[in-house]
């Protein structure tokens, strides 16, 4: 059936942190079976990719046992998850390559190629899921893994990180459980599909829309904290200064954007349909996303105000870029933010938001990996101690220049488009306020990007450079993330008509209730469609 190739991607990503485990004895072996596999994976998101293209309605789905929807457990695959998927697969696998030259190879092989291909799997697994239940065994998944990988140099900058990034991810998670039984106890349901059925009718099923209002504010706190959003951001800098540069990457690029992916999956489609009760005074009779859209600018704009500030003030090239992951996942919010209170332009505003999403995990993975090619031959990533790597790496320097470019959106870049959509739905929806963060937060991009080149790679050489050696490998991957930087900025359109197609699907609840659970789903059409895609027609 081609409903399993839903699990190709989830299948190759386990199999390989399964072998990689077994074979830990043979290192050479293990590290080939890895690299092998991160192909692999690859490859499997392509076919499904293929698949999903070719589906008549766009979307598959795999029921794990038989039992169907809503009591099975639902793996589905829409132009949403491939376009998360597609983006997992190209960071991973140079990640991966970059490990090999990067890691110390008697302590990687113990535990380091297993518990990589484990957080893919967790990744995997939370971008196919088709239910919130499973949604938190998946970033559980996710998150175990990179508990143990944040620290793995096991020094004490290192155990302090994990610890922090441990902790706070911890209650996150125990708070995501409590919402999710909340969601259970309100709703009858954890399936999605199901889920947007009921809370699209909410009387016609018992359902008091109130406690759904307090439980989705609760969820959306976890979601912010998964993804690095202000006021949850502590754990950021501290972990990815500490974790190892591939796996930092990987963080930056790939992890945060889970947290990006669960809002959109959830807010704007499963809650979008459902309207505040008129009992509660001054938001009554507004929809959730109504409710939720100042929430989300507030984040945002604090986002990229405070990410802005805190890189320009760094003296490492480490923590300018975290304090810079901060401030530009402040700019997929910021679009999401708008399209939540302004439902003529919600195809747009999420459209932007996973263009910018797909820029900032190639661009931030890239600028990590030239970091830590930088570290690895120089021995330090601070500015004071660098200086004039344009001259004596150039093609390191030239990777880093793309990866800045991309931040700051100059043409024609993958960064220029996903900006230009970001300041395009803030005008379009009159969103001044909008404007004004955007072009703020842009400024701040500008100084930290130009403070970082003038000081790491213009100017005399410094002591750190003098006596640096060279790192081939890990330079050549890093020429090879620029390259795909630049290919989809010149081929833009192709990345478009794929980011336009997964907002589409993500707002389009009837198409996934259909999908989904086809034997109830007449009982979603109601008012029709529009009904339960919160008015907006795909």
């Amino acid at each position: 059936m081609t409903e399993q190739v839903v699990v190709a991607p989830l299948l190759a990503a386990l199999v390989t942190a399964v072998l990689a485990l077994a074979l830990r004895s043979y290192p050479r072996l293990q590290r080939g079976v890895s690299v092998i596999g991160g192909g692999a994976y690859g490859l499997a998101v392509l076919w499904l990719a293929s698949r999903v293209a070719a589906d008549a309605d766009g979307r598959l789905v795999y029921q794990v046992s038989d039992w169907t929807a809503p009591f099975g457990i639902s793996l589905v695959a829409d132009p949403l998850s491939i376009l998360m998927l597609g983006l997992t697969a190209v960071v991973s696998l140079a990640a991966l390559v970059y490990s090999l030259s990067f890691m110390d190879r008697e302590v990687a092989r113990l535990s380091y190629h297993p518990l990589y291909h484990f957080m893919i799997v967790g990744v995997t697994g939370s971008f196919l899921t088709g239910d919130v239940f499973n949604l938190f065994v998946w970033f559980e998944v996710m998150l175990m893994s990179s508990y143990v990988l944040v620290v793995f140099y096991s020094g004490p900058e290192q155990t302090r990180a994990a610890l922090l990034y441990s902790l706070l991810n911890l209650v996150g998670s125990a708070v995501m459980l409590l919402a999710i039984g909340g969601l259970y106890a309100t709703t009858g349901t954890l399936n999605m599909a199901d889920m947007t059925r009921r809370l699209a009718d909410p009387a016609a099923y018992g359902i008091d829309p109130a406690p759904v209002l307090g439980i989705s504010a609760v969820l959306l706190s976890v979601f912010a904290l998964k993804a690095g959003i202000v006021p949850f951001q502590f754990w950021v800098p501290a972990a990815y200064r500490a974790a190892p540069a591939p796996v930092t990457a990987v963080l930056a690029g790939v992890v945060k954007k889970v947290g990006i992916y669960a809002v959109i999956r959830l807010y704007f489609m499963v809650f979008a349909a459902t309207s505040i009760p008129v009992s509660l005074p001054g938001v009554g009779g507004e929809s959730f996303l109504a409710f939720f859209g100042p929430v989300l600018f507030v984040t945002a704009a604090a986002s990229i105000l405070l990410g802005g500030i805190g890189a320009v003030g760094q003296e490492g090239m480490d923590g300018l870029l975290a304090y810079s992951s901060i401030g530009q996942i402040g700019f997929v919010v910021l679009p999401l933010a708008v399209a939540a209170t302004a439902p003529e332009f919600r195809v747009l505003g999420v459209t932007a938001a996973l263009v910018y999403a797909v820029n900032h995990g190639l661009a931030k993975s890239l600028l990590f990996l030239v970091s830590g090619a930088i570290r690895s031959g120089t021995g330090t990533d601070r500015f004071a101690d660098l200086g004039g790597l344009a001259g004596r790496e150039p093609i390191l320097a030239g990777s880093f220049f793309v990866g800045g470019l991309a931040l700051v959106g100059i043409p024609p870049l993958v960064g220029f488009f996903g900006k230009l959509l970001v300041f395009d739905v803030a005008g379009r929806a009159g969103s001044a306020l909008g404007l004004a963060v955007a072009l703020v937060g842009a400024v701040f991009t500008i100084a930290y990007v130009t403070r970082a080149w003038n000081r790491g790679f213009w100017g005399e050489v410094g002591p750190a450079v003098v006596v640096s050696t060279r790192q081939p490998v890990l330079v050549g991957v890093t020429a090879a993330l620029a390259g795909v930087v630049v290919l989809l900025g010149v081929g833009f359109d192709p990345l478009f008509a794929a980011a336009e197609n997964a907002a589409e699907a993500a707002l389009d609840a009837q198409g996934y209730v259909d999908a989904v659970d086809p034997a109830t789903a007449a009982e979603a059409t109601g008012d029709g469609a529009g009904a339960l895609n919160g008015g907006v027609s795909p």
